[in-house]
């Protein structure tokens, strides 16, 4: 926490996967399984959406930061051991596509998307898979020079990333990101677009406030305003229902299978 923060009460203080401070207008909000890197649990992602929902409609809350606790990730992505216990899928058969479907994850990812007010990731680490795309579902990314990005989707057999992922960087990067797999440093970041601004690790979060306290100076109204427009002028809402719709397939086949009982396996093996 920082020195100056104060940890949220009331019906919000029994969170466990994620902690959530303020700053004047601004929340932060943590991903907090420092033993795991930060990765994406059920329970992680319900209370992410429980607690951007509270913030959305709190008019005290003008600016939301997403980061990771500790120093070493901002979120590794999905909980690849949870999801080996078969704890991946959402119980909600009903859930419609735009809601992320079965996925949790994509679930928390669209809510984040969603929000109406600015929301600024604060990347320090490593932000692979789920992570990724939970960064690029924020307004504004600022960088840590430690900051990594990695698309993981390709390597077990999804389309993760694609419908959003053009949006920060454009088609060919996109593409080029997605297909390969490959990591991304906070200087390239930087070059193409998928940060905003890169700054050393000790000085993160206080660049990243001071950026929030500016915003959080101006009409709400305005902003709120000129993000939905923007957000028009680069829907990905069809390119989202499409990402859905291949991926609902994507899982059902041998390919993806395998590659994910490869993947859940070696970490399960790391972790026993």
């Amino acid at each position: 926490m920082l020195a100056d923060g104060r940890s949220q009460g009331g019906e919000l203080a029994d969170f466990k996967a994620i902690l959530l401070e303020h700053h004047g207008a601004t929340a932060v909000v943590r991903l907090n399984r420092v033993e795991k890197h930060n990765a994406i649990s059920r329970q992680m992602a319900d209370e992410l959406v429980r607690c951007l929902d509270a913030l959305d409609a709190d008019p005290d809350v003008r600016v939301i930061v997403l980061t990771g606790a500790g120093d070493k990730a901002f979120c590794a992505g999905a909980d690849m051991a949870e999801a080996a216990l078969g704890r991946y899928e959402d119980a909600d058969a009903d859930a419609p596509p735009i809601e992320g479907g079965h996925d949790w994850a994509a679930q928390a990812a669209v809510r984040l998307v969603r929000v109406d007010k600015p929301v600024i990731a604060a990347v320090n680490g490593y932000a692979y898979g789920g992570g990724a795309i939970f960064a690029v579902c924020c307004d504004i990314r600022i960088c840590a020079q430690s900051a990594r990005f990695r698309f993981v989707g390709a390597t077990y057999g999804l389309a993760v990333g694609a419908s959003m992922l053009p949006r920060a960087v454009g088609g060919p990067m996109a593409k080029e990101l997605i297909f390969t797999a490959r990591v991304v440093d906070a200087e390239e970041a930087l070059r193409i677009g998928l940060a905003n601004h890169v700054v050393a690790d000790a000085e993160l979060e206080s660049v990243v406030l001071e950026m929030a306290e500016q915003i959080a100076g101006n009409s709400p109204a305005a902003i709120a305003a000129s993000k939905e427009v923007i957000d028009i002028a680069t829907s990905t809402k069809d390119a989202g229902r499409r990402e859905f719709e291949h991926n609902v397939a994507l899982r059902q086949s041998e390919d993806h299978a395998a590659r994910f009982r490869a993947a859940a396996k070696r970490v399960v093996d790391r972790d026993a």
